[in-house]
């Protein structure tokens, strides 16, 4: 799997980098073939007016012409524009040639004779322009009386091209961006499997460790008790018995904090709300949790300063919240804990519980993913925690389900604080 992921995420990468280039290069080639497209219309166009105003010209002359070679001549020697075209016809020409070639850019044109002066010219043609104006020589060749050129000056837009493209150009922007979008999501989607998978290993190793532990100490106590010394010994066996009883508690314990995520994450959890003295609640899991805070070294200090410490909660759940917050404050401290537990009252009715310890602290990544089910703060060189990952998200499963707010506030070698937040009485 550490093989195969990065090379997922590489051959994803290069397909999709391959297909914005292709995306980018079509869209460029389409834009050049319309440009041309444009030109070869203009250069058809211009072919097509000399055609039209020779065609005219024969209509208003009303020579009589029989064949081709006879049409050629009478052109050659008395095909002119200057007297024979007013300016109107003259555009008309060329504006329905241009037209008819899909040419629909503003145009201004400009006739000249032999000595480049002007015989036809449309009002907004400018003579700066003659320079870059496209031209054509409309007399015929070996013409005897006319050598006249057509200059056309079009207002070429460079946007046209990209307008008229534009439904393509968005079509293609929003495929591409969704094939990105995809491909973030498929990378994200990745990488929050290969972060399942290692929690789920970890989660199992725990589970394993957790669950051996008094397995093995179960499989000693019964070997004990068959014991031929300590089969007719009462208290030895009382004292076995009652180490196979604690450890089978155990065990219980852990198998039911998997089946408690189970029905968390079903949502199957019923509150049974009663009024309950939070002060009342604390102090009595204090007073459960002394023993193992007094064999730290630790201090475990109340400052239960809330005037009305009444709530509407769970109070199996309740103390719950209350007993992994100050397992977990235990549990993440290197030398002797000190943890403090206070109270206050907010002026809406609100009753927060601050959970202060002078742990190791977390960094911001691992704030973020604190409440996540199965997730494990890395603990630097503390290796005797132990557990499932599944503590704070219990309690934020909970404290969601009275309504209620949780935060935590830490830093690296600072401690961390939890507060709760749930609606009072």
């Amino acid at each position: 799997m550490k093989k195969i992921f990065p090379l997922i995420v590489v051959l994803i990468t290069l397909s999709v980098v391959g297909i914005l280039f292709i995306q980018m290069s079509w869209i460029k080639n389409a834009i050049e073939l319309k440009n041309e497209e444009f030109q070869r219309g203009v250069e058809n166009s211009l072919k097509q007016t000399k055609q039209a105003f020779y065609d005219e010209f024969m209509y208003k002359s009303h020579e009589a012409v029989f064949n081709e070679q006879s049409t050629q001549y009478f052109l050659k020697n008395n095909f002119r524009v200057d007297g024979a075209f007013t300016q109107q016809e003259a555009h008309d020409i060329i504006e329905s040639k241009l037209r008819q070639n899909n040419v629909k850019e503003p145009f201004e044109f400009c006739i000249t004779n032999i000595y480049q002066f002007v015989v036809l010219q449309s009002d907004g043609f400018q003579m700066s322009s003659q320079h870059t104006a496209k031209n054509l020589l409309l007399a015929p060749e070996d013409a005897v009386r006319s050598h006249e050129t057509l200059y056309l000056a079009i207002s070429e837009d460079k946007n046209a091209i990209i307008r008229e493209m534009l439904w393509m150009i968005i079509a293609s922007i929003v495929f591409t961006s969704i094939i990105i979008l995809a491909f973030f999501v498929t990378v994200r989607t990745l990488f929050n499997q290969k972060k399942l998978s290692e929690i789920k290993s970890d989660f199992i190793n725990n589970m394993t460790h957790e669950l051996k532990t008094p397995l093995a100490t179960i499989s000693l106590a019964i070997d004990a008790l068959t014991n031929e010394k300590v089969i007719h010994d009462t208290d030895k066996i009382k004292i076995y018995s009652s180490m196979i009883k604690e450890e089978n508690k155990r065990m219980n314990k852990q198998v039911e904090k998997i089946l408690q995520a189970a029905r968390l994450e079903k949502e199957e959890i019923k509150l049974n709300l009663q009024k309950l003295d939070a002060h009342q609640v604390i102090n009595k899991v204090a007073d459960n949790l002394a023993l193992q805070v007094q064999e730290k070294n630790g201090k475990l200090e109340l400052r239960l300063n809330a005037t009305n410490p009444f709530i509407q909660a769970d109070e199996v759940h309740f103390s719950n919240i209350i007993f992994n917050l100050l397992d977990n404050a235990m549990k993440y401290s290197d030398g002797a804990p000190h943890i403090i537990v206070e109270t206050f009252k907010h002026g809406n009715g609100m009753l927060s519980i601050k959970v202060k310890d002078n742990g190791i602290g977390m960094d911001k990544e691992t704030q973020s993913r604190i409440f996540e089910k199965f997730y494990r703060a890395h603990t630097g060189n503390l290796h005797n925690v132990k557990g499932f990952g599944l503590g704070l998200s219990y309690v934020k499963a909970i404290v969601d389900a009275h309504e209620g707010k949780i935060k935590v506030e830490s830093a690296p070698g600072k401690g961390s604080t939890f507060t709760i937040t749930l609606p009072g009485e």
